[in-house]
């Protein structure tokens, strides 16, 4: 490729600032520690983070963040890989929320780069309620942000574990859709089980289904 058809590079523009040197120093030797970590070290500092004296967060200051963008799809890849999910395994993520699409996005991008192909798509209350390619007989991980037993209403959907468990719709919708749901994953997970699992009970035919949930990270790791 020639020099004229790659991206403009940036030149960083120096400073002869002594404090705003000191600054950038600084900055500098942070940065340098943060690259230092393995990389589920690094997310797991950006959550830590984010998370502190909250009760709850759709984590949007990490997933749009360069650096938890960059490695959230492969640790999510990585982490479905260990509970027995190779990507080969699956045609199609599913984000539950709003806050689960830059998720989805990072997911199909890291694939990608391992040589896979990954599909996403978004669930939605307003039709239709799959906004996405076709997932016609694919299987299916649907992915959250942050999925908890503690019952949070969260602001871009209405999503729990428990006390109105909208999981339920969510199954049924994408089953009526022809599509399978192998398991549900969660960045952030907040069921105190070993192997945890999700009851989900589609509202049509009445048929009780156990999901395996994948946490990346439990609650308790982060507090």
């Amino acid at each position: 490729m020639t020099e004229e058809n790659t991206f403009r590079k940036t030149t960083p523009v120096p400073t002869h600032d002594s404090a705003a040197g000191q600054s950038v120093s600084a900055s500098t030797e942070s940065t340098v520690d943060f690259a230092m970590l393995e990389p589920r070290d690094q997310l797991k500092a950006l959550l830590q983070a984010e998370m502190k004296d909250k009760p709850f967060s759709e984590l949007s200051s990490v997933l749009f963040d360069h650096r938890g963008a960059s490695i959230v799809g492969h640790i999510l890849l990585d982490t479905l890989e260990e509970a027995g999910y190779s990507v080969d395994d699956f045609d199609a993520v599913g984000a539950l929320t709003a806050a689960a699409v830059p998720l989805v996005s990072a997911m199909i991008q890291a694939a990608a780069s391992r040589g896979e192909d990954l599909d996403g798509f978004v669930m939605d209350f307003v039709y239709p309620s799959i906004k996405g390619p076709s997932i016609a007989g694919k299987r299916v991980v649907l992915i959250d942000s942050w999925l908890s037993e503690k019952s949070y209403v969260q602001t871009s959907s209405l999503v729990t574990l428990r006390n109105g468990n909208e999981l339920s719709l969510d199954f049924s919708v994408v089953e009526n859709e022809g599509a399978k749901v192998l398991a549900v994953a969660s960045l952030i997970g907040g069921v105190d089980m070993v192997d945890p699992t999700i009851k989900v009970i589609n509202p049509v035919t009445s048929e009780e289904s156990e999901l395996p949930f994948v946490e990346v990270f439990k609650e308790s790791e982060l507090h």
